[in-house]
């Protein structure tokens, strides 16, 4: 069962939070940088609820090291003029690309859903540098819910890495440079974990 957030008041329902003023922006090397914004969907819940049983999830295979194997998490793509599983996720995209217009160029226009069903799904280390992501500053900016995970980031090529615990309704936007010239990745965890939908908003032409 999904252990609510302790910030979440059920009777306020989801709601977004303010974005300016409120995010803290870490700056990485080579021009990457992480804006976090913990608990900007209050009421997150019920939006987890809605879309674990609304969204039309993909299991998808994929060849490594010469073999066929199953992604280890559910995923779903939303296309420019496709329509979100939900009225709120269009409220937040809208939200995201006011605020960060100005600075991006451009507002966001995609949305990828993956579901991470337990400790077992995952997703490994990889930058979203397909398409223009490749050689041009983008942002990508992703809302959690549900149970919380570690998000971890590193340069590539090595270093230190870091960690942001991201679910119940947390936000963190990666910038500058990040996807071309750091990585990040969500490990898989031995200890019992409650499932999480992570929701990434691009901008055209990148995943």
């Amino acid at each position: 069962m999904l252990q609510p957030s302790l910030f979440d008041d059920p009777a306020l329902g989801t709601q977004l939070g303010v974005l300016s003023g409120s995010l803290r922006r870490h700056a990485l090397s080579r021009g990457a940088w992480v804006d976090a914004r913990p608990g900007w969907l209050t009421g997150s819940e019920d939006l987890f609820d809605r879309l674990v049983t609304e969204t039309p999830w993909r299991a998808e295979r994929r060849t490594m090291y010469d073999r066929v194997v199953d992604v280890p998490r559910l995923v779903r793509f939303y296309a420019e003029k496709d329509q979100l599983p939900d009225p709120l996720l269009h409220a937040c995209r809208e939200a995201l690309s006011d605020h960060y217009e100005p600075e991006l160029g451009e507002r966001f226009a995609t949305a990828g859903l993956c579901y991470y069903r337990d400790g077992n799904d995952s997703v490994a280390w990889h930058g979203d540098d397909t398409g223009r992501s490749r050689t041009e500053d983008t942002m990508v900016a992703i809302v959690s819910l549900g149970a919380a995970r570690p998000l971890m980031l590193r340069p590539r090529g090595g270093g230190q890495s870091l960690k942001f615990t991201v679910g119940h309704g947390d936000l963190v936007v990666m910038g500058g440079s990040c996807q071309r010239t750091w990585e990040h990745s969500i490990p898989k965890s031995a200890r019992p974990t409650g499932p999480r939908i992570s929701v990434q908003f691009r901008t055209r032409g990148v995943r």
